[in-house]
Parts: C-alpha cells; sequence; structure tokens
C-alpha cells in the first residue's frame, strides 16, 4: 500500500485552499475512488482533503461525497502522522469516520505520552433521521460547539463506533480498566448520580488480565440499537451492556465538553454536521 502523505481534516465545505498537490490527488481520488490511498493527518496542518474533494464534486452533498470514499475493503485509510496509526474511512456498511484524536496521558506531572489514537465513527443515514429535522437547516458554523447539538448526537440511538488503536508499547490492561474506571465513572456520575457503581464494575470488568494489549492492538466501543454498548478487544467480543447512561458516559469522553482532544472533537462535529 502507498503512502500518500498529505495534510488532512474533517471541515465544512468551502473554497479550497491548498498547494497544486494537493489539487491533483484530490481529483485522482474521486476518479478511482482512492484505490489504496491513505491519507496523513497533521494536528498542526488544517488543509483540508475534505475541501479539496469538494472542488471536484462540488455541487453534491458531503455525505454523497463520502459515498465514494466509504467502503473499508476499498483500501481508503487516515493517517494520523504524529503516531504513524491509520483508520479505516468506514467500518462495515454504514459507520463512517467522523474524526480521528490522540488520548495523553500525564507521567507524574511531568510529560504527556501518547497512549492510543481514536476514530469516531457513526451511521450518517441515522445522523439525518435523528438530528435534520431539530438541526438540518442551520448552518455548520452555528452547530459548531453547540452543546445542545452535541447532546443529541450523544443520546439518540445513532449506532456509532470508537475504535481505540494503543500506540504505547507498555500499556497493560489493568492500566486500561483504571483509567476507564475514573474518566467513564466521573461521566456515570456527572450524568446519572453516584448510584452507578455496579453499571462501571459490569462495563470495567470486560476488560480482565487475560488480555493482552500490545502496541498495535484495537479496542472498539460499539454503541449498537437500543442504546447497547458493545466491547471487543483484537476482533474477540467482551460483552455488551444495554445503558443509555454508559453510552452517553463513553461517547461523552470524546465528543463532550471535556473531550480527551480538543481539535478532534471539533472535526467531529462539523463532519456529523455535514450528514443533516
Amino acid at each position: 500500500m502507498a503512502f500518500m502523505r498529505f495534510p488532512f481534516s474533517f471541515s465544512p465545505l468551502r473554497p479550497p485552499k491548498f498547494p497544486r498537490p494537493f489539487t491533483a490527488f484530490a481529483v485522482a481520488a474521486a476518479a478511482v475512488g482512492a484505490s489504496a490511498a491513505v491519507v496523513a493527518v497533521s494536528s498542526s496542518d488544517r488543509s483540508s482533503l475534505w475541501n479539496a474533494m469538494s472542488s471536484v464534486v462540488s455541487s453534491q452533498h458531503s455525505s454523497a461525497l463520502w459515498g465514494s470514499l466509504s467502503l473499508e475493503d476499498n483500501g481508503v485509510h487516515v493517517l494520523e502522522r504524529k503516531t504513524g496509526v491509520s483508520f479505516p474511512s468506514a467500518l462495515g456498511p454504514s459507520l463512517k469516520l467522523c474524526g480521528i484524536g490522540l488520548r495523553k496521558k500525564s507521567v507524574f506531572g511531568l510529560k504527556n505520552i501518547d497512549v492510543y489514537a481514536f476514530g469516531v465513527y457513526a451511521n450518517d443515514e441515522d445522523i439525518k433521521k435523528y438530528l435534520s429535522e431539530k438541526y438540518g437547516k442551520l448552518p455548520v458554523s452555528e452547530l459548531q460547539g453547540n452543546k445542545e447539538f452535541i447532546d443529541d448526537l450523544m443520546e439518540s440511538d445513532i449506532p456509532m463506533t470508537v475504535r481505540l488503536q494503543i500506540v504505547y508499547g507498555r500499556l497493560s490492561i489493568g492500566s486500561v480498566r483504571s483509567a476507564f474506571e475514573e474518566s467513564v465513572g466521573s461521566r456515570l456520575r456527572r450524568f446519572g448520580g453516584s448510584d452507578n457503581k455496579e453499571l462501571l464494575q459490569r462495563f470495567t470488568s470486560q476488560f480482565r488480565d487475560e488480555f493482552k494489549i500490545p502496541r498495535g492492538s484495537v479496542i472498539h466501543l460499539s454503541k449498537e440499537k437500543g442504546h447497547v454498548l458493545c466491547t471487543s478487544i483484537d476482533g474477540q467480543e467482551v460483552g455488551c451492556i444495554q445503558s443509555k447512561l454508559l453510552c452517553k458516559s463513553i461517547l461523552d469522553l470524546y465528543v463532550g465538553e471535556e473531550a480527551f482532544d480538543e481539535q478532534a472533537k471539533e472535526e467531529i462535529e462539523n463532519n456529523v454536521a455535514t450528514y443533516l
């Protein structure tokens, strides 16, 4: 697979501003479905491949454009440049990539380490179904940072998946369990009060000591229809829990008010808004 390193971010359609080689790539991608392309993402360079492709198919809605790039088996991946982790542009037939980011953790208050890269996926048709009536006529700029919009996204019965790809080589499953006890536990208390210890324990107990998660391991946290959260580790399903509160608490880590990666949150908001 050839790695084509171009800056990339998910952003609303607008006139493209990028150098000629970037435009050439966008034209080729639209013409041949971007077979076997890998697009690099830089958190410091916000030039947009989305904008580049919009210059090729400017008359089409963004979801139609994504349709040419959304099949996981077409070889299209988005590369997170800092870690070198690549994400498929789609999971299965219906979940489209909305944004990627990094989970960092402070070590003794001295430095941050990159723990995992993450990608957030959502079903664009269900986004339209549940959110377009309320938000479809609003411009993307008004939805950016709109707390009510994000709350509705998290609480609606929209299938979403957070894909975690481990980049820290010495991460243990016990550390993952402890980190979720802290981060998910704080959200459960915020959204549902203090009487949710059993729910938190049911979730964290899925990360059993028998699992090894070396660099490159993949964890999926998938919100399925009916507000069912299913967890898998390297393709093995480890449990499903029906809980709207738990689903919202997980998604809040990545798209909520205190998201792990603020820049990724903004990209996700922008891209979800283009599906309306």
